[in-house]
């Protein structure tokens, strides 16, 4: 496989990880989500995940789809069985980032520590 740019995984990443996401908020798991490349770009926008413009992200989107990660059918887009293979190894490498993050976020991170060193600047 081809090896992916830093904004291939991110794009990747984010249209993976939405699916994940909202898949867990659907009650019936016998239905299927898709969503276009307009709202996936616009999402993308709306929630400042990208810095990059509409045309960028389409020019991306379309590199993800010749690389067989995204299928484009009917106007929605998905991941192919390579592109949820990929996003699952760029899910696995960040994992512990993320947990980190989420820890120190719920939890005060000077309680980690028995004793902490305060210095004047």
């Amino acid at each position: 496989m081809k090896t992916l740019t830093k904004v291939q995984k991110y794009i990747l990443f984010a249209l993976g990880f939405w699916f994940e996401q909202a898949k867990k908020k659907i009650k019936d798991r016998s239905l299927d989500l898709s969503i276009s490349k307009v709202s996936f770009i616009d999402i993308m926008i709306k929630a400042k995940l990208a810095k990059k413009k509409e045309r960028a992200l389409y020019k991306n989107l379309e590199s993800l789809e010749k690389m067989k990660l995204i299928s484009y059918d009917n106007k929605n887009l998905s991941l192919t069985k390579k592109g949820k293979e990929a996003f699952k190894k760029i899910h696995t490498e960040i994992k512990p980032y993320i947990n980190i993050s989420n820890l120190l976020f719920k939890k005060d991170p000077l309680k980690f520590a028995n004793k902490i060193q305060t210095v004047f600047k």
